[in-house]
């Protein structure tokens, strides 16, 4: 950073997004947040904050499902297993839930799936407009990355939460966007290939949400509360326990396969 630039900020800091004036008021994107968002609902301010643009009512919708249908709160998963030991060890709600959502950007389950899914739906459907064939676009990126984000699953290969979506889509008039028309059109290549993957729902989320015009870097942070409604839950569960006892294990369930036991013995210097 160049000496004249640090000069120009010093003492003062600019923003084009807002600024709270103590008993007056507070500026949101270049709005009043009491007066003029005052009856905007939690979710479309959140998008508001994202994106600096209006959606409609049907699209806040099918928003605010994206979130819903993957709210689980099961304390066997990744991230809410953090939650759950959180309330077990009798940490507070918010440092847990907060861990618990900052292991919520892992790349095979997490936000990094979401921002893989929605960059290949991007680049994809870019390179078929210039003349690429989807099958060599599949074969290349599963040459490059040895799979597809957002399509197939470790445990069955489906997604219980698709045709719900799906089926709300349609209800809205959201479900025949050029991307999301790609994504299944992904899926058949992969279905009639030797791969024989199905979308799940990391692809068709991020192909809804490009259809709403959404970047990667705004479709990423609309999604980092995705999880969040399944967490309170699991950290109240295990609050609600005998301290220490959420998912025990013991050792002889732990598959150790490093140097065999010792035995130690003190040293006398």
């Amino acid at each position: 950073m160049s000496t004249e630039l640090q000069r120009e900020n010093a003492g003062e800091l600019k923003s084009r997004m807002g600024a709270f004036f103590p008993g007056s008021h507070v500026i949101f994107r270049g709005h009043d947040l009491h007066t003029e968002l005052k009856d905007m609902d939690w979710v479309e301010l959140y998008v508001f904050g994202i994106t600096g643009r209006h959606f409609t009512a049907e699209q806040l919708r099918l928003m605010h499902s994206i979130w819903t249908y993957t709210s689980y709160p099961d304390m066997r998963l990744w991230n809410n297993r953090v939650a759950a030991l959180a309330g077990s060890a009798r940490s507070t709600g918010n440092l847990g839930v907060a861990a618990a959502l900052a292991v919520s950007e892992a790349s095979i389950y997490g936000r990094g799936i979401d921002m893989r899914a929605i960059d290949f739906l991007l680049r994809t459907r870019k390179q078929v407009a210039e003349g690429a064939t989807l099958a060599d676009c599949v074969s290349a990126e599963l040459e490059a990355q040895r799979s597809i984000a957002g399509y197939g699953r470790p445990l069955i290969n489906g997604d219980e939460r698709n045709q719900h979506m799906l089926d709300l889509a349609s209800q809205l008039g959201l479900n025949q966007g050029p991307y999301l028309q790609l994504a299944f059109a992904i899926e058949e290549v992969l279905l009639n290939g030797r791969w024989r993957m199905r979308m799940n729902y990391g692809a068709l989320a991020a192909a809804l949400a490009a259809d709403l015009g959404l970047s990667p870097r705004e479709y990423y942070l609309f999604m980092f509360p995705a999880f969040l409604a399944g967490m309170q839950p699991c950290f109240i569960e295990a609050s609600e326990r005998t301290e220490g006892t959420s998912y025990r294990i013991s050792c002889a369930d732990i598959a150790y396969a490093g140097p065999p036991q010792r035995s130690w013995r003190q040293v006398n210097s």
